[in-house]
């Protein structure tokens, strides 16, 4: 087993535990139990009188778009309440990929962030994490965590993107579980009880906090959205009827100039309300969650990969949770699951927020995102599965296995929708009014 073949190191001295760790798979099997015992003592994760013994699987796991990964199963000398023998271990390098080694920056948060969620009265469940460390100056980490066990033990199966059409009957309880629980999370940390130091290990950047930055010049904010169009002529059944419009394609075109027009106004006031920014999972997508169900057949959600976690604003929280979420969320029941953010989030011990301003939040905060990054996902569909204009629709088989194809067809397609819903002219008139 190997992922490591350009490696020019084999351990490094970490940033917040000063263990030397083992930077990828083939060291990381030479370091054996005696490491992790080591790691494991020094993280909290074990009793200092307990050892990792033995190492029973050691085995590459695919998938993930940043380091490489592995499934690790070891034995303990004795057990603890709480200790899992099945562990999840990634490192923020790919050696292997160039591609994939360029995201080891991800994982600099995410290695105080594990030795966060140790701490007693976390409000929200993740992973346990057994071992976290990251050396700043080439980016280079290691996390183990307990392994999900999808599928088992009471934890129902694991979720695609976008496919919630086809893994669950009613989406709605399991949407609920994931906005009341981001909301804990947000609460606990503006009610100081999660940390005292939040502000010193997740400072709060008003550029990786919030929408990203939009980079066209007016020239290509128009070929852009000319391709938007010509994707909806060329493909008009992978979109309904009344984003396809000459109408509405005039208010895209008229809003998308003024959005990037007013910017800055907009992030002004996307960052300018502490009430309104909080330490979360940017990322929530269902493929990054797991839910299982108690005995009293409650329903709870936790969540995985919190890479690049920090300092959010409450519309990239929602927008990165729900966009890729089934269209009747969208459709039906956003307001509902808005308002029960602004309940949970003040229940918690935040502030008390209304839902319209949580929704005028999220509203810009698309506005802003999307001309930024969604009106190139037309692209990316086309890019990524040419044959699509000749789907029968956007359930189409063909998308299934082309992933980046129909993740980005559905979130273009619900971003499009909130966009006639909300009206981002009108909400950007009424920013610049107040």
């Amino acid at each position: 087993m190997t992922d490591s073949p350009t490696a020019s190191f084999d351990r490094i001295r970490g940033d917040h535990t000063g263990l030397s760790f083992p930077v990828h798979a083939e060291a990381f099997r030479e370091a054996g139990a005696e490491f992790l015992t080591r790691a494991f003592r020094a993280f909290g994760a074990i009793a200092a009188d307990n050892a990792v013994t033995r190492v029973t699987r050691l085995e590459h796991c695919p998938g993930g778009s940043t380091g490489a990964k592995l499934f690790l199963d070891v034995e303990y000398a004795r057990p603890e309440p709480g200790l899992h023998r099945e562990l999840f271990v990634k490192f923020s390098r790919d050696f292997a990929d160039e591609r994939r080694d360029r995201q080891r920056w991800e994982m600099r948060p995410e290695a105080p962030f594990a030795a966060l969620c140790r701490r007693p009265g976390f409000p929200i469940r993740v992973p346990a994490p057994y071992f976290a460390d990251f050396e700043s100056g080439t980016g280079t980490g290691l996390l183990v965590t307990e392994r999900i066990a999808y599928g088992r033990d009471g934890i129902e199966p694991h979720r695609r993107k976008c496919l919630d059409h086809l893994t669950m009957s009613d989406p709605l309880p399991h949407y609920r579980q994931v906005v009341t629980s981001l909301a804990r999370l947000c609460a606990t940390h503006k009610s100081g009880r999660l940390s005292p130091d939040i502000d010193a290990l997740f400072p709060f950047d008003p550029v990786t906090g919030s929408a990203d930055p939009i980079r066209y010049d007016e020239a290509g904010l128009l070929q852009e959205l000319d391709l938007c169009f010509d994707f909806a002529r060329r493909a008009p059944q992978l979109l309904p009827a009344e984003l396809r419009t000459p109408e509405f394609h005039a208010r895209m075109a008229r809003d998308a100039f003024r959005i990037r027009r007013h910017e800055r106004e907009i992030q002004r006031y996307l960052t300018g309300n502490p009430d309104l920014v909080a330490l979360c999972h940017w990322n929530a997508h269902i493929d990054n969650c797991f839910f299982r169900r108690d005995a009293a057949d409650e329903l709870h959600c936790g969540f995985i990969d919190w890479g690049r976690v920090g300092q959010i604003t409450f519309g990239s929280i929602l927008w990165g949770a729900l966009s890729a979420a089934h269209h009747d969320i969208w459709d039906h029941h956003i307001d509902d699951l808005l308002a029960l953010f602004a309940r949970e989030y003040h229940a918690g011990g935040g502030p008390e927020v209304s839902k319209e301003e949580v929704e005028f939040h999220l509203t810009l905060h698309m506005a802003a995102m999307g001309v930024a990054r969604v009106l190139a996902f037309p692209e990316v569909v086309h890019f990524r599965l040419p044959e699509c204009v000749d789907a029968a629709g956007p359930l189409d088989e063909m998308f299934l296995g082309v992933d980046p194809a129909r993740n980005s067809l559905h979130i273009y397609t619900a971003f499009l929708k909130f966009w006639k819903r909300q009206d981002f002219g009108a909400a950007l008139d009424r920013l610049l009014d107040e």
